[in-house]
């Protein structure tokens, strides 16, 4: 068995993030804005940093419209998560998808966003700065599928 494992975690949409969280014995956890290029998710950029990590499995959050959101809006937001599934499947990744709810019922967290960010700088106390703004919501919801996804999914 390997002593260190690296589960990926995706926060969907061009205004999400990924992050790889990794259980050696500290548990580090790696975040970054989803890479975007003319307003829309780049595949390629996002396949080189999996390529680059190569995770051993990848949580992707699997989120629906919600009343009152635009139709071009939804299109574009379709889009993003088809690439983010695309370029999983096309390195051969394990993949798994999880609800909101599920992954935030883990951590006891309400559908308020920052209450996922102060999480995430709570477990990771050392990466703090990549948490600290406001819009850093998505990293700290990527982190936090990441390691809901090692504990929950993959038992690491």
């Amino acid at each position: 068995m390997k002593d260190s494992f690296c589960i990926a975690a995706i926060d969907p949409g061009k205004a999400g993030a990924i992050a790889f969280y990794f259980s050696s014995h500290t548990h580090v956890v790696s975040v970054e804005d989803m890479p975007v290029v003319d307003h829309r998710v780049n595949g390629v950029e996002l396949a080189s940093r999996f390529a680059q990590m190569k995770p051993d499995a990848c949580v992707i959050e699997l989120v629906s419209s919600r009343p009152g959101q635009g139709v071009a809006s939804m299109f574009n937001f379709g889009m993003s998560f088809g690439v983010a599934i695309g370029v999983v499947q096309a390195l051969n990744i394990p993949l798994h998808f999880v609800t909101p709810t599920k992954w935030k019922k883990y951590f006891s967290l309400s559908s308020d966003k920052e209450e996922s960010r102060r999480r995430a700088i709570n477990l990771w106390p050392e990466s703090a700065d990549r948490f600290s703004r406001r819009k850093d919501e998505g990293r700290a919801e990527a982190a936090l599928m990441a390691k809901w996804g090692a504990e929950t999914v993959f038992r690491i």
